[in-house]
């Protein structure tokens, strides 16, 4: 496994890093979730990222009682705030009231007195971004907060949260987690350059588009079970101009002995911009899969293929073809 700084921090943190959203205490029950997170943990990953909405705090409560088998000092948690998490106008948002109760539920459920990276998980456009961040302010001083983050901000959020920190003396976030995919490239034109200028670890979600740049749909049909199964995202996604790419991606992939779901982990690495990839995985061999993508390097004229491909793709998108 690799490890990158977290934007302009001394943070190091794994290119691969663990994620919960449905699986962790959701999906899996709590021994099929320490067995996954376990295998994370012998190939190198020590980022684990969750939320107090997953599961509804479930997901944050089995990662805390495995987080106690470990050495929390080698241990990365990230977790988020925002969502509903109980009943009543102040259940939800990032109003200083919220983000205060809703840190101590999370420290609680996650057995630990420190969240290493705690992050807004998306904008409170009823709240002020200042009295959000003098909440996180409040958390550091008391030590129950190391890293301050955010999630799903647009570029002129961001910018305006860096402004008001900056004028007002309160936390700058150090590390933005947007989604971003081969397929998902809106954050290329200013919200990756501004994270690059502020000193801000890009870490993304859905790396895969929700297990679409996998090899599972190159046959052009969505196996049961699977997340475009029956959907309407099936349809959507599953169209000839994305199977033709896809196949193409994945002759490439073949190419260096990988599989297209590795390929697309590689990509996004390959940008400078990116800190980490978070992953789901609900079994030991798609913790396998995932985690060795960070051991494949591109070549400048293998990125450059992939950027053709992609860029046909995006243009049949445009003109409907």
């Amino acid at each position: 496994m690799n490890y990158r700084h977290l934007g302009a921090t001394g943070l190091k943190v794994s290119e691969i890093s663990h994620g919960g959203w449905i699986t962790t205490g959701g999906q899996l029950d709590e021994s099929a979730s320490y067995a996954v997170l376990n295998r994370a943990w012998e190939l190198g990953i020590n980022l684990f990222d969750t939320a107090d909405v997953y599961a509804h705090g479930r997901g944050e409560e089995v990662l805390g009682s495995w987080l106690a088998t470990k050495p929390r000092e080698q241990v990365v948690v990230a977790t988020k705030c925002r969502g509903r998490m109980w009943d009543g106008p102040i259940g939800e948002g990032l109003s200083k009231k919220h983000i205060l109760k809703a840190a101590e539920d999370s420290l609680k459920r996650l057995a630990t007195d420190y969240i290493d990276i705690y992050q807004f998980h998306w904008p409170d456009q009823e709240t002020p971004i200042d009295e959000s961040l003098d909440a996180m302010d409040i958390l550091m001083r008391q030590g129950k907060v190391l890293y301050p983050g955010c999630s799903n901000y647009n570029t002129e959020e961001l910018r305006d949260a860096l402004e008001i920190a900056n004028e007002l003396g309160l936390p700058r976030f150090v590390s933005h987690q947007p989604r971003y995919s081969m397929f998902q490239r809106a954050i290329e034109a200013t919200l990756m350059p501004r994270c690059a200028i502020e000193g801000i670890g890009i870490i993304v979600w859905s790396p895969l588009e929700q297990g679409l740049l996998s090899e599972k749909y190159l046959s052009g049909k969505a196996p049961a079970g699977s997340r475009l199964h029956e959907s309407e995202e099936g349809s959507r996604w599953l169209t000839p101009h994305n199977l033709k790419a896809m196949r193409s991606l994945a002759e490439i992939a073949h190419g260096k002995n990988a599989t297209l779901s590795q390929l697309a982990l590689s990509w996004i690495l390959y940008h400078p911009e990116m800190t980490s990839c978070i992953m789901g995985a609900s079994t030991i061999d798609q913790v396998n899969e995932n985690a060795a993508a960070a051991e494949l390097d591109l070549s400048p004229d293998e990125f450059e293929q992939i950027e053709i491909i992609l860029t046909e793709r995006e243009s049949a998108n445009v003109c409907g073809e």
